[in-house]
């Protein structure tokens, strides 16, 4: 812990308390505002534009592809509610590589013996509700994949872990597991570059603690490395969690290989040997499982992270990808619609709205249609 800095909850906790009064006050003259400008607002409406480019279904598959599985009774998909926006606000998803293609229901029970279990139970400590560098405003998803590790050397525990930074594009392949090296993890890569406006109030040495310091990058991860060529394909597959996911996820990976391969792409990995090694390689793919992101009851749940020189030809031959340098969430996906996420969203860098739920720009921002 840096020394000086107070735990963020405790300051906001105080901030919030002191500032209640004046909060209030300005709400009710915000809504006095709005009531009185009701009915003129109405016929002024702007269409605002997609932030992105859209097509509003997804084409049918030009070849045969896996059925869709029958779902275990009373746990069927939600093809009622719109999926626009149920995708969870957050700034940066922590992707723990463990080599294991499912985990317990509660990741931070799982990994008791490995770096990669004391990594997730570390940062969630940290960054987590009531942890030293929590902060409301700037949330960090993490999640366990199936992506092989960079295992440390020597004998006895673990000293090191692998992990993956997304919208950032970074792969860390040791990650030092002790006080200094997990502190400086979260300052280096975790905090925000710039502080929400709510934390104004706070004094100046306590909004310096909770910014990000970039050079603890380079000091405490030599190794670290930008993803610049390879896209990556995330895929619910948390069975231990919910069984929808656990029988859809699987069984999407297995597609999303097929399909993308057959577009000319490379994949590390199969069935026969693992999820394998992470790879940035230009003309490669990287398709993985990973533990809960929330709404099981719209599996199949896809991640899609389109690295920041992403060309239309998928291997740096063509234009820049229009989706480049973000993350695009998908649900309900199942097989019959790989082929066309593929095109769609893969190469050409359009977003499908039927699957649309939710995204996150390069820094931080979200999507919504």
């Amino acid at each position: 812990m840096v020394h000086g800095c107070v735990p963020v909850s405790m300051i906001l906790f105080s901030t919030l308390r002191s500032t209640k009064p004046r909060i209030h006050s300005n709400r009710l003259r915000l809504r006095r505002q709005l009531i009185s400008r009701n009915s003129s607002a109405s016929s002024r409406r702007i269409t605002i534009p997609p932030p992105v480019p859209v097509t509003p279904s997804c084409p049918e598959p030009t070849c045969p592809c896996a059925p869709t599985p029958e779902m275990p009774e009373g746990l069927e998909i939600d093809h009622e509610h719109n999926l626009n926006g149920t995708m969870a606000p957050y700034s940066q998803q922590v992707l723990i590589l463990t080599g294991q293609r499912d985990w317990r229901s509660r990741i931070e029970e799982d990994g008791l013996e490995e770096g990669w279990g004391m990594l997730g139970r570390s940062l969630k400590g940290l960054v987590g509700r009531g942890g030293r560098y929590a902060d409301p405003y700037n949330n960090i998803m993490i999640t366990n994949t199936s992506f092989q590790p960079q295992h440390s050397t020597g004998t006895g525990a673990a000293t090191t872990a692998s992990a993956l930074l997304f919208p950032s594009f970074r792969y860390i392949p040791k990650t030092p597991l002790d006080e200094a090296g997990l502190d400086a993890f979260v300052r280096g890569f975790l905090l925000p570059t710039t502080l929400h406006p709510a934390h104004d109030p706070l004094p100046a040495s306590q909004k310096e603690c909770m910014r990000r310091v970039p050079t603890l990058q380079h000091s405490f991860f030599p190794d670290m490395a930008r993803i610049r060529h390879s896209p990556t394909i995330l895929i619910c597959g948390h069975g231990h969690r919910d069984q929808r996911c656990g029988i859809m996820g699987p069984l999407l990976q297995t597609e999303f290989r097929r399909v993308l391969r057959a577009k000319g792409f490379r994949v590390s990995g199969g069935e026969e040997n693992g999820d394998g090694a992470f790879t940035d390689v230009a003309g490669w793919a990287n398709v993985g499982l990973i533990s809960h992101i929330g709404g099981h009851k719209y599996a199949g749940n896809v991640i899609i992270y389109l690295p920041p020189s992403m060309s239309s030809a998928g291997s740096g031959e063509g234009g820049p990808v229009s989706l480049a340098g973000k993350g695009i969430w998908y649900g309900r996906v199942e097989p019959r619609h790989v082929e066309g996420i593929v095109q769609e969203t893969v190469l050409e860098g359009r977003v499908i709205s039927d699957h649309f739920r939710g995204g996150v720009g390069a820094n931080g921002e979200i999507l919504r249609l």
